[in-house]
């Protein structure tokens, strides 16, 4: 059955997610929406809690809140299969099984015809692949058949636990063009990763994690615009004194480094330069530099958390 929304409809709602193991707390208060059409980046550094909240999002953790697809709990669909495809990690298979056989008996379980595996298996371009047993596969094509797996029910969402690790430059590229096709199909897809960077030319929106809580929750293009806002623009000038007065005028602000040079905040280098030749005031040396997505991504989780 056929559970597709329209495009940009909500589709998965997880609300006050939160789990411990013993005395430690490892995921607090986690709300996220996943989105029809979307592709929806959930990142943070190793051990922030991704994996966590991923498996109670599925049910394959007990802890507290809910998740919701489609309005229901996912225990209340019979064939969960048919609304949530999921990724965690290598093929659960035996390793002498072919991958034709493999994903035939996972779909004669789900009451998938066979002509849907060889569908997926040219989706994936793995057609020659299918007649070769599991054992056999590399990193990137074990990769392919578990998404293929994941997609034999054909859901409308799907899930995707750090899916690059490991993977070549090669592989990490067919698997972005393929999840962004998803997506454009019309399905939601979760895709988490430790790089921040990975997830600017994928995702449309962004959850980053850290200490298991949400430490950002926005569009990709608002989050590349407050990076972009936290350029440095460094200079050097012999009236370092006078170029202070003009920045602090229009609300920058100016931190001497030694000698003629300084940092500038709160404005670009076009107005600074501006400036200055307005003012008849030399500039040595002028540049500017934003902070990488990684860096920024270090930045925020770590304000948002300063007192923990």
């Amino acid at each position: 059955m056929n559970h597709r929304p329209a495009n940009t409809a909500t589709v998965v709602e997880a609300e006050g997610l939160g789990r411990s193991f013993g005395s430690k707390r490892v995921v607090h208060d986690v709300s996220l929406t996943l989105r029809a059409g979307e592709v929806t980046g959930f990142v943070g550094a190793n051990g922030a809690g991704k994996s966590t909240t991923i498996q109670l999002m599925l049910g394959l953790l007990h802890g507290d809140g809910r998740t919701r697809y489609l309005g229901r709990p996912l225990y209340a669909w019979g064939a969960p299969g048919t609304v949530v495809g999921a990724v965690l990690g290598g093929v659960a298979g035996h390793p002498k099984h072919r991958v034709r056989t493999h994903l035939r008996m996972v779909a004669a379980g789900s009451a998938v015809p066979d002509r849907r595996v060889d569908e997926l298996l040219e989706t994936v371009g793995l057609t020659e692949a299918g007649r070769l047993r599991l054992e056999q596969l590399s990193l990137g094509m074990s990769q392919r058949v578990a998404i293929a797996q994941a997609l034999l029910g054909d859901p409308p969402v799907l899930i995707l636990d750090e899916p690059a690790n490991g993977l070549d430059p090669h592989s990490i590229r067919w698997l972005r063009e393929f999840l962004r096709s998803q997506a454009e199909q019309g399905r939601a897809v979760l895709v988490s990763s430790h790089f921040l960077g990975e997830m600017e030319q994928l995702a449309d929106r962004v959850v980053v994690l850290s200490r298991g809580r949400v430490a950002a929750s926005s569009p990709m293009s608002e989050l590349l615009a407050r990076a972009a806002d936290r350029r440095v623009v460094t200079v050097e000038s012999p009236d370092l004194p006078g170029l202070t007065a003009l920045v602090e005028a229009r609300g920058g602000r100016l931190t001497a480094t030694g000698g003629q040079g300084a940092s500038i905040t709160g404005l670009d280098r076009v107005r600074i330069g501006t400036l200055a030749a307005e003012n008849r005031l030399p500039l040595y040396w002028l540049h500017e530099a934003g902070p990488s997505l990684e860096e920024f991504y270090l930045g925020i989780a770590e304000e948002e958390f300063k007192i923990s």
